[in-house]
């Protein structure tokens, strides 16, 4: 399998360490660019030498929120092939709605172990195959 290019918005700093650390443990080839404020995410698209195969975003972020951010890719011929995997504290039916009706390909709430995170490091390789 060739090396994924991951963008990872999200603005907590161990729940990054968490995800990098479950990308290593389970052998995933990848590359991870992060992006910590939201209204950085569409900007860091644009100019990116290359594009990320997946996008892994939290909704609750400092500057433009998760959704926004979303209905900006979803709306952007440029970005809109690329798989969007929404990982957030949230399990609101609200929030999970709003993921699927504007073209999230998963949602994940956060999980709170590393067992969690390897589960969630499974789905994000499964997207991108």
């Amino acid at each position: 399998m060739k090396k994924i290019r991951i963008l990872l918005i999200e603005d907590d700093a161990d729940d990054v360490q968490l995800l990098q650390e479950a990308l290593q443990d389970n052998n995933v080839d990848c590359t991870v660019d992060v992006v910590m404020e939201g209204d950085r995410a569409l900007p860091y698209l644009m100019s990116a030498p290359a594009l990320p195969d997946i996008i892994v975003m939290d909704f609750n972020l400092p500057k433009l929120h998760g959704r926004e951010i979303l209905t900006l890719i979803r709306g952007d011929k440029n970005f809109i092939h690329i798989p969007v995997i929404v990982l957030t504290t949230s399990a609101s039916p609200h929030d999970i709605k709003f993921s699927e009706e504007n073209g999230a390909d998963k949602f994940i709430t956060k999980p709170s172990s590393i067992q969690g995170f390897n589960e969630t490091v499974q789905m994000i390789t499964e997207v991108v195959k």
